[in-house]
């Protein structure tokens, strides 16, 4: 294929900003349904996974949540040379219904006090079954955005598709903020957690609606005009040295750092904060509330940033960034913890901290949609790209907080575990220091 070949957009083609509002919103969806799990983990505990011992529950629930980001990969691998296959749109249609089916029947699911062990068992399939489809959707929405993108301003209209996971946070916090005001605790218990589940399903018709409007991309109407075989290209990306050592790069510097840094600062520091830190639940969701809109604006930023002076330099600050700051970032909250009662200036101080660190998640992941399809070549970007995002947002990010809270609970230290992410950023640094190439410039067709 001509690297520098140029594809006439037909007429009828749908303007970028609808296709982006399609792509987004089923990608919001996957996000939604996969992190409500998540923020209902301390709930979810005593439900299906009762013990004697809180810590063991919640280890229980956490650990349910990581089956799903451990199948990511599997989703990955299929759906990813399915993409490179058959096209990028046919996968949507497909891991957008996989999962909207998979968390409306969490919604369904009698608890342990009714079917007793049937029911944790139920629960991790369909947590496997989200997996499973998120691993299609999360890294093939960035390939789909970017190669519809064009060459201009690349990073900062990707961006937009790297806010569905902070929207998907927002989402599901503040309903289920909502809910807990509404309900009493009890009622919550009983029955009210299953009422995220369920709007979920109203949320699919609206995504199934959307993505039947997608038209597939100009790279892969290239590869199709041009007659390039696709076939077993996962195993071929593997075979390629120049692929291989890209999608190493790709898996520590890029998704690695991003998942890392995403599952401290979104979905592990909450844990923390009502945990360890002892702040009321209503408290922690207003915060994560603020902190999750400053990241919306970090990432549409970076993503312009990225454009202006390249991807590298705004990954790597990042990555530099949260290796140096995280741990001190749960210390000094821990010690705010401590003082009794706790003041507005430990609240607002605390905020600070989450804002700090929302700040450089969005240096990842502004830059991030539009660099995944940058590193590689159109007849093999899908799969090149979504496995080794996927394995490193499900093996390293997603196993995080039952990885340090399980760290904490053996070593009796609340903040022991978090030398693993420390540590996995630091190494992600200095290899994209030296390594990682810059992309903003790359012709994706």
């Amino acid at each position: 294929m001509n690297k520098n070949s140029n594809l006439q957009f037909p007429p009828q083609q749908q303007s970028y900003l609808k296709m982006l509002i399609a792509a987004c919103f089923g990608t919001f969806l996957e996000w939604y349904d996969f992190l409500t799990f998540g923020a209902l983990a301390v709930t979810f505990g005593p439900l299906f996974f009762p013990s004697n011992d809180p810590s063991s529950s919640l280890l229980a629930s956490l650990a349910t949540f990581g089956v799903g980001m451990i199948v990511r990969p599997i989703g990955a691998a299929f759906f990813g040379s399915m993409g490179d296959r058959i096209g990028r749109k046919p996968v949507f249609m497909i891991t957008i219904s996989i999962m909207g089916l998979a968390t409306l029947l969490v919604g369904f699911l009698p608890t342990y006090a009714q079917i007793g062990v049937l029911a944790p068992i139920l629960l991790v399939s369909l947590r496997i079954l989200q997996g499973f489809s998120a691993g299609g959707e999360i890294g093939g929405g960035a390939i789909f955005l970017a190669e519809h993108a064009g060459e201009k301003n690349r990073g900062f209209k990707t961006s937009f598709l790297q806010l569905m996971g902070p929207f998907g946070i927002l989402a599901s916090t503040l309903q289920i903020t909502l809910l807990q005001g509404w309900l009493s605790a009890e009622e919550f218990q009983a029955w009210g957690w299953r009422i995220p589940f369920f709007v979920s399903f109203l949320l699919l018709l609206l995504a199934l609606y959307f993505r039947r409007t997608l038209e597939e991309t100009p790279a892969f109407e290239t590869l199709k005009k041009e007659n390039i075989k696709t076939e077993g290209q996962l195993i071929n990306n593997f075979k390629n040295s120049e692929i291989r050592k890209k999608m190493l790069l790709l898996f520590f510097c890029l998704s690695g750092g991003g998942a890392v840094l995403f599952f401290c600062s979104q979905v592990y520091l909450p844990i923390f904060l009502k945990a360890t830190v002892k702040l009321s639940t209503e408290l922690v969701d207003q915060l994560s509330v603020f902190s999750t809109i400053f990241l919306v604006l970090t990432i549409i930023f970076a993503g312009w940033l990225s454009d202006r002076i390249g991807r590298k330099p705004v990954v790597t600050i990042g990555l530099i960034l949260g290796a140096a700051l995280i741990l001190p970032a749960f210390w000094l909250m821990q010690k705010i913890g401590l003082h009794t009662p706790i003041t507005r200036v430990d609240i607002l101080s605390i905020s600070s901290i989450m804002l700090g660190l929302s700040f450089i998640l969005g240096l990842l992941g502004g830059p991030q949609a539009a660099m995944l399809a940058e590193l590689f070549p159109a007849k093999s970007r899908n799969s090149a790209a979504t496995f080794p995002h996927n394995l490193a947002a499900g093996w390293i990010g997603g196993m995080l907080p039952f990885i340090v809270t399980w760290a904490n609970h053996v070593s009796g230290s609340s903040l022991i575990g978090l030398w693993y992410p420390t540590t996995f950023l630091g190494v992600s640094a200095i290899l994209a220091l030296v390594f990682l190439p810059e992309t903003s410039k790359s012709n994706l067709l």
